[in-house]
């Protein structure tokens, strides 16, 4: 498919939010233009502002696959393209299995291979990237930027057929490189003010009193303010709570206590 139907495509299907995600005006801006710039969207903000949940949303919305990739500390770059299975072949080699002479049975395809050999466009998770090393993000840059890579062992040139929408999260807890930044479309989620925040939980909980409401996220915004707190409150804390605070509120309903009849010992021989 072809650059122009891509954008043709972006400007007829945009990202709006959906039912079970608030999304900002700005942040449907961001979404919307990096489809159009064919760029990857880096997320930033803290933990628990829905950035992981806005990869799930925005490929629900505009009907796409979703492939993730949660980046771990030891993860390599190298993993997310293939691996290689030296050891497995090897050990067939050693048992007489036939599958060794075709090398291509022990390649093993990474995240960003399935997403680019997809049929259609997919939306492509790169969820906390700043987890890895500080290399780890120059090492995709090429991949990224031209849709494409190399693989050694079978020579063969692994082209996107269609360039999936990149969404790479991080919690900001380091810096990534200019490289790296200079070829994605920035967007940092602010936590949400009240009102948003009051939008949040009407979706989570239609029906919750106003008043129950009101209280706690003045109690919230209390706490989070508070000087000197290293861990502030997120706004997934903040449901668990409500649905805590709901739990407890509900009236008890009164049980009819029933008596088990006492089973009778048999003292007979049967």
């Amino acid at each position: 498919m072809s650059n122009t139907t891509n954008a043709s495509q972006n400007q007829q299907n945009r990202f709006e939010g959906t039912q079970q995600y608030v999304a900002t005006d700005d942040l449907k801006l961001a979404v919307n233009a990096a489809r159009a710039l064919q760029r990857p969207l880096l997320i930033k903000g803290e933990p628990g502002t829905g950035k992981t949940m806005l990869a799930e949303e925005v490929a629900a919305a505009l009907g796409m696959p979703l492939l993730q990739w949660h980046i771990k500390s030891t993860t390599k770059a190298q993993q997310g393209l293939y691996e290689y299975d030296a050891v497995s072949r090897l050990r067939d080699s050693q048992l007489g299995d036939g599958r060794v002479h075709d090398i291509r049975n022990y390649i093993i395809k990474g995240v960003l291979w399935q997403a680019f050999e997809a049929d259609q466009q997919v939306v492509l998770l790169i969820d906390e990237i700043d987890k890895a090393d500080i290399e780890f993000p120059n090492d995709l840059l090429r991949e990224i930027d031209r849709m494409e890579f190399y693989v050694y062992e079978t020579r063969e040139l692994v082209k996107a057929r269609h360039r999936p929408l990149v969404i790479i999260t991080s919690n900001n807890e380091k810096e990534l490189p200019d490289a790296f930044l200079r070829r994605c479309f920035f967007h940092y989620i602010k936590f949400p003010d009240a009102e948003t925040m009051q939008r949040i939980v009407d979706v989570h909980y239609p029906g919750i009193k106003r008043e129950l409401v009101a209280a706690a996220l003045e109690s919230f915004y209390e706490m989070r303010n508070l000087p000197g707190l290293k861990k502030k409150p997120s706004t997934s804390e903040l449901i668990d709570w409500l649905k805590l605070l709901m739990e407890t509120s509900r009236p008890r309903r009164s049980r009819a206590r029933t008596r088990r009849p006492r089973s009778r010992r048999c003292t007979a021989r049967c």
